[in-house]
């Protein structure tokens, strides 16, 4: 099996492939994330998943490249990491009693033979109204200002939430486990 590697320097993500308990190191791509004119969300993360995991083909030339990318939609508006409290605290506002659209790209490139493969992930999640301590306290004890849309659906911000809508739930915090899998057994590795 060829050595794996994820093409991100998030946490997240590196969590979350290290449930599938196979060896692997990470490295950070450095690319260009800015959006093309007119291009879609979806268009958009599959064309960074790719680059992510193209950037780095040349320094690991034997490997299964893993890159991912992920956008929040609040309603066709893309949302982005806020950065500190009070952006934060936008975000939340604005998603309150809201629907909010993840799109999630996967790409795993095999760089012996520059075949890649490929899918975008969907994902919904139904915020309950909010009120402003709910918020506030969630902020302080959660501190989520490195994640789109101001959430950690893995800790404390599932409690924010009315439903989740998606077939993989990796894919909400960044890495679509389900067809990660699927794409790997294509390569030939056994899980589990």
């Amino acid at each position: 099996m060829p050595a794996l590697v994820l093409a991100s320097s998030s946490p997240y993500r590196r969590e979350l492939l290290q449930r599938l308990q196979l060896p692997f190191e990470c490295a950070a791509p450095h690319i260009n994330e800015q959006p093309a004119p007119n291009e879609t969300a979806e268009q958009l993360t599959l064309r960074l998943a790719l680059e992510k995991a193209s950037a780095l083909e040349e320094r690991f030339p034997q490997h299964l490249i893993i890159g991912s990318d992920q956008v929040l939609l609040l309603g066709d508006r893309p949302v982005s990491k806020p950065g500190d409290h009070a952006a934060a605290k936008d975000q939340l506002r604005q998603c309150s009693g809201k629907t909010v659209r993840f799109v999630t790209s996967l790409c795993l490139l095999n760089s012996a033979t520059g075949d890649y493969q490929q899918g975008n992930i969907p994902f919904e999640v139904v915020f309950r109204t909010l009120d402003e301590e709910s918020i506030e306290r969630y902020l302080v004890r959660d501190t989520p200002y490195d994640c789109a849309g101001s959430f950690k659906a893995e800790g404390l911000g599932i409690s924010l939430f009315s439903a989740l809508r998606g077939d993989d739930p990796t894919s909400l915090i960044g890495l679509p486990l389900i067809r990660l899998c699927e794409m790997l057994r294509q390569q030939g590795v056994e899980i589990p």
